[in-house]
């Protein structure tokens, strides 16, 4: 046997006892990092209990809260709009209000108006011409100013055409100056007239050089009544006479 020497003692190599000892070194420092990491995955999950929990529980509160968020986005968006509806509707109704205190406003103006023309008036008439004023204008015109009038059948309406002529004196002769020959077109339309107490109906007309107007005479014709009625002309003052 090689191996064995004089004395009796067995010879073993050092590489073999090393070896030993970093497999044992080895083997200690996994123990070590695995008892550390235990240490720590037991100190540290307890501070941090929503990664303990069900990921589908977080997940339905993530959808929950979504949906609440949707919700709470589509209501502000129907309360912007309601609340532009209402502004608009608001505004109109100011609108009607305004309108409609106008109206009052001007009925009122005419009523107080009829009521000085019934009382003057005295029983009560049909269809009548309460009056026709005639005004010079700049342009060699006359602007009239007609009021109708009828206060028998209250709240009836009164509808149809008026025209009127202008006697008076033309070179010394009596002279008739008619509709169309007023209104310088032949077959000129008569002018239009509906109310139920009355009605102040203008425009103007022309009148030839060298005639001097005495009397109106306006004829109106409906379908329930018709009227000729003859107006004195009454010459208005001229600016600045007292």
């Amino acid at each position: 046997m090689g191996s064995r020497s004089h004395s009796g003692y067995v010879i073993v190599p050092r590489q073999r006892r090393g070896y030993r000892t970093w497999v044992l070194l080895a083997l200690a420092w996994s123990i070590t990092l695995a008892a550390a990491w235990l240490a720590a995955s037991w100190i540290a999950a307890p501070t941090v209990p929503g990664l303990a929990g069900d990921p589908r529980q977080a997940r339905q509160a993530l959808e929950a809260a979504e949906s609440e968020l949707e919700a709470l986005r589509q209501r502000q968006a129907t309360l912007e709009r309601s609340d532009q509806i209402s502004r608009a509707a608001n505004r109109k109704v100011q609108q009607a209000l305004a309108e409609r205190d106008e109206e009052i406003a001007d009925l009122r103006e005419n009523l107080a108006f009829y009521e000085r023309l019934a009382a003057g008036e005295g029983k009560p008439r049909g269809l009548n011409v309460h009056s026709a004023e005639f005004v010079a204008e700049d342009a060699g015109t006359w602007r009239y100013q007609i009021v109708l009038t009828q206060n028998l059948e209250r709240g009836a309406v009164s509808a149809g055409k008026l025209s009127f002529s202008i006697e008076g004196v033309r070179d010394g002769k009596l002279a008739t100056i008619g509709w169309d020959d007023l209104k310088q077109r032949k077959g000129a339309p008569a002018q239009a007239y509906s109310f139920r107490y009355f009605q102040q109906l203008d425009g103007s007309v022309m009148l030839p050089a060298g005639f001097t107007p005495q009397r109106v005479r306006v004829s109106l014709r409906g379908r329930d009544a018709s009227l000729d009625q003859a107006i004195a002309w009454v010459q208005p003052p001229a600016t600045g006479d007292t």
